[in-house]
C-alpha cells in the first residue's frame, strides 16, 4: 500500500510539529527527572510530617492473636490504608465500626 502525496505531506507536517515542540527552550528548562543518584531524595524534597497509622485503630475488630498476613500494619507507617477507617454499615460491618460503642 503506497502512501498517497497528500498523507505523506500531512505525516510530515506532524513530524517536524513534534521534533520542533521537543526542541523548544521550555522544554530544555525542565529539570530531569531521574537525575545521577536516583536512590537519594533530592534537597529541597517535601518531607512526610503525618504520624505513622495507629495500630490499635487499624486492628479494631479483630481478635487475637492476629490471622496471618496482618503483621503489615506495623510498618504502615504513614502511607493511607482502608483498615484505619469504618467501611459499610451493618450487615456488611464485620469488625463492629458502627455500633454504638464503637462510635464513642
Amino acid at each position: 500500500m503506497a502512501f498517497r502525496p497528500r498523507r505523506q505531506g500531512i505525516l510530515l507536517a506532524s513530524f517536524l510539529t513534534i521534533g520542533l515542540i521537543f526542541q523548544s527552550p521550555a522544554w530544555a528548562a525542565q529539570p530531569a527527572v531521574t537525575g545521577l543518584a536516583p536512590q537519594q531524595r533530592p534537597a529541597g524534597a517535601p518531607v512526610l510530617t503525618r504520624p505513622p497509622a495507629d495500630t490499635a485503630k487499624g486492628l479494631h475488630g479483630i481478635a487475637t492473636p492476629l490471622p496471618p498476613g496482618l503483621d503489615f500494619m506495623a510498618s504502615q507507617g504513614a502511607w493511607y490504608t482502608p483498615f484505619t477507617r469504618p467501611g459499610m454499615p451493618a450487615p456488611y460491618d464485620l469488625r463492629g465500626w458502627h455500633t454504638e460503642a464503637a462510635k464513642r
